[in-house]
Parts: structure tokens; sequence; C-alpha cells
């Protein structure tokens, strides 16, 4: 098996996108555990993966119409549903709410889950494989997820308490990534 041959599925680039996606499913299990730190640190790594996968394909000349949808999967499954869940648990852990903030909480999270999905398929349309545009349009998910991580630390530091501001500040993340907000591309 050659790891630098573009049309392998277990290309190097390819085995790089489906450490993402471990990371991001192991994080999940943790969160379950209440393991937010190590489960965080599993989102780090996640979104380093992310950087080096792409680095790694046009480097190689490993740019595939598979590569790309395997790595919007492992953006959706990392970068959306993942920290989505992890701010949830945390809320949950670390904040005294409500039953009716939770549920409305539950509906954001859905809400912001349908938003990077949406954001991430769009992008699938206007993009060809191997191409890197200027500027993103609207915030990319591995942003949005740390724009939640930070929602995380001030809900795990005591600065926010309420699952509704949660809610609010949710809503205005999963609104910037299908805005027309223009964001650089690293």
């Amino acid at each position: 098996m050659n790891l630098f041959e573009k049309n392998n599925r277990f290309n190097i680039a390819n085995l790089i996108t489906f450490g993402n996606i471990a990371c991001g499913i192991i994080a999940m299990y943790l969160i379950q555990q209440n393991s937010f730190f190590a489960a965080i640190v599993l989102a780090w790594i996640a979104g380093a993966l992310d950087i080096a996968d792409g680095k790694v394909a046009r480097k190689y000349g490993l740019s595939t119409e598979f590569g790309i949808q395997v790595d919007s999967f492992a953006d959706f499954l990392s970068f959306v549903v993942m920290p989505a869940f992890l701010l949830f648990y945390a809320v949950r852990y670390y904040a005294d709410i409500s039953g009716t903030e939770e549920t409305i909480l539950g509906v954001v999270f859905i809400w912001y889950i349908i938003s990077g999905l949406r954001r991430l398929v769009e992008f699938n349309l206007k993009v060809d494989a191997g191409e890197v545009a200027k500027y993103f349009e609207g915030v990319p998910t591995p942003l949005g997820a740390i724009l939640l991580w930070l929602v995380y630390l001030l809900t795990a530091y005591g600065v926010i308490g309420s699952g509704y501001v949660v809610a609010l500040l949710v809503l205005v993340i999963a609104w910037s990534l299908n805005s027309k907000l223009k964001i650089p591309h690293p």
C-alpha cells in the first residue's frame, strides 16, 4: 500500500483525517465521563490534524473529492458535534440550571449542529479539490469550535452561570458560521 498514491483511500492525508475523526469520537466518550480537560486536549490535537491533512494533501498532490468529503465529515464531528456536546455537558456540570434552561440549551445546540452542517455542505459545494480561497465566507467550523471552547472556559470558571446566556452566545456563534463575515484563510 502506497501512502502517497492519490487514489489510495488510505493515503497519508486521509489517514491524518481519520486520526482527526478518532480524536473527536474519543473526546465525546471522555465528555460523558466528565473528563473535560482530556476531551479538550483531544480537540486541540484534532485541530492540528485538520491543519496537517490539508497541508500534506497539497504538498504531495493527494487532494481528491474523497479527501474533501472525509475532511468535512471529520470537521463536522470534531468541530461541530463534539464541541457542542462538550459545552452542553459542561453547562450541566458546572452551572446550576433549571430543566427549562437545559431544554432550551438542547434545542440551541441542535440548531448549532444544523448550522455547522449547513456551513460545511455550502463550503463543499463551492470548493474544488485542492483549491484554497484567500478568505472564508462565514466563520469556519474549527474557529466556531474555539469560540465554543471560550464559552466553556467562561462557564467552567464561573464567569457565566446562566444557561440562557450560554444559549444566546451559542446562537450568535451558530449565526456566524453561515454569515457573510470574511475570515482570512491561514
